[in-house]
């Protein structure tokens, strides 16, 4: 009786500590959005140059952090789709904030990440009931709604260019389930796609300008919300299901519109409220389906 009466208080550290990581590693990943329109929407940095020092300065930050592992360990062997996933999503990630709001952005990018990981599931075999295939429906009906041409439609390249940063750390983030040390692959990741980011810094040099204010929101973009935010959710995954996780990040684009109301102070449109609530609920009635699905499951298995 004394154990359990230790485990149980045992647990609940453990649960406050799990909310407290996911709830700031949420905000991170929402400043994210902020950081790049604020820099990019305001002329102080040009796109290739922010991509570059936010690589640049995670890649700092993630190595301080795991080159005692590293020394100890080793260092893992990097999987090439890794770097280039990551790159292909910060990359499109910023030039799409060229045109884009945070809230929108972050709506856009947060819908083609699930829908990337839902079709990854039904690729694999896995089999949805009706009502996740109502919530799909739903969710596909409110992007379509977001995209239609209209006044308060959001560019059309700026969309396409945020929904394929979001299919691209969707990829990435399918990559992560087959690896044994998320931080460690991240880190790899971050540092081989300083290579690539350079060439899109080359690419674009005719384009290149930079004021300190703009250094300062790319270094805060990379080191802070990137390099510190991964840390900080893959802690906060130890407590946390893949499905539960997902549900938790559904808050991410409340979370940036919120935000660019307050600090950027943008307007949100009817449209964008409607597709919020169509996207964000049909994505949470399939992580309900799947969550009771897997419970489902795991009981059977038990009872067997």
């Amino acid at each position: 009786m004394r154990d359990q009466n230790v485990s149980v208080v045992d647990a609940v550290p453990s649960v406050a500590r799990t909310a407290a990581l996911a709830i700031v590693a949420i905000f991170a990943f929402a400043a994210n959005s902020l950081l790049c329109r604020l820099a990019l929407g305001e002329g102080l940095i040009d796109v290739a140059s922010f991509t570059t020092v936010r690589v640049l300065s995670g890649s700092i930050v993630l190595l301080l952090i795991t080159m005692r592992r590293w020394r100890s360990h080793g260092r893992p062997v990097c999987d090439w789709r890794f770097s280039a996933t990551l790159f292909i999503y910060m990359a499109f990630f910023s030039f799409a904030y060229l045109s884009l709001s945070a809230s929108t952005g972050a709506l856009l990018l947060f819908s083609a990440v699930q829908l990337t990981m839902f079709t990854a599931a039904l690729l694999s075999g896995e089999r949805l009931s009706l009502s996740s295939w109502a919530g799909l429906a739903l969710t596909v009906f409110g992007l379509i709604f977001l995209l239609l041409p209209g006044v308060t439609a959001p560019d059309p390249m700026g969309a396409i260019l945020m929904l394929v940063a979001g299919i691209a750390w969707g990829m990435y983030s399918l990559l992560g389930r087959n690896v044994d040390d998320p931080l460690q692959a991240t880190t790899n990741s971050f540092v081989y796609a300083i290579p690539l980011a350079l060439i899109v810094s080359v690419v674009f040099i005719d384009n290149f300008y930079s004021s300190r204010n703009g250094l300062i929101l790319a270094v805060a973009s990379g080191a802070i919300t990137s390099g510190l935010g991964y840390v900080i959710w893959y802690e906060a995954l130890r407590g946390l299901a893949a499905t539960h996780a997902a549900t938790v990040q559904l808050s991410v684009p409340v979370v940036a519109a919120l935000g660019g109301i307050v600090f950027l102070s943008e307007q949100i449109t009817l449209r964008l409220v409607f597709a919020s609530v169509a996207i964000l609920g049909g994505i949470m009635i399939v992580l309900t389906q799947r969550i009771s699905g897997a419970r489902q499951n795991n009981v059977s298995k038990n009872k067997n």
